[in-house]
């Protein structure tokens, strides 16, 4: 497990490129409510929560798909957001959080750590840990 520098991950934040016209911020509970909190913060946008859920502490799956946990959040008059996680490995979650977003709205992916273009970090492989979060036991 590789930990990682919250000081760092802001730095990296502060030089993403984040696409404009950006009207809000939804994470994906639980993983992404810090990244997204980081993400509305940098841009001055709100910030809301979508609660998905797919492996448990151990990073497990824990149910067959990804599921909603709580109703979708209400985005009012938004027509561009980013959706965002920590991780981005198969996009299930990403892909069953989008699913209960309102199609008209343009949702643009956002994740810290990913083999994807949208990621802030793709230049680290395995497992991380993330500074806000509690050391797992093994």
């Amino acid at each position: 497990m590789t930990p990682l520098d919250f000081r760092d991950l802001v730095a990296r934040l502060r030089h993403w490129s984040f696409p404009a016209g950006i009207e809000g911020v939804v994470g994906i509970a639980s993983g992404g409510v810090v990244p997204a909190a980081l993400v509305a913060q940098l841009l001055d946008r709100e910030l809301k929560v979508i609660a998905i859920n797919y492996r448990d502490d151990h990073n497990d799956p824990r149910f067959p798909t990804p599921r909603l946990l709580a109703p979708a959040p209400q985005l009012g008059t938004w027509k561009r957001i980013l959706l965002v996680d920590d991780v981005y490995v198969s996009g299930q979650s990403w892909r069953a959080a989008r699913a209960h977003l309102p199609p008209e709205v343009e949702v643009l992916p956002f994740v810290m750590k990913g083999k994807v273009d949208f990621a802030l970090i793709r230049d680290v492989d395995g497992c991380v840990q993330w500074p806000w979060k509690p050391l797992a036991d093994s």
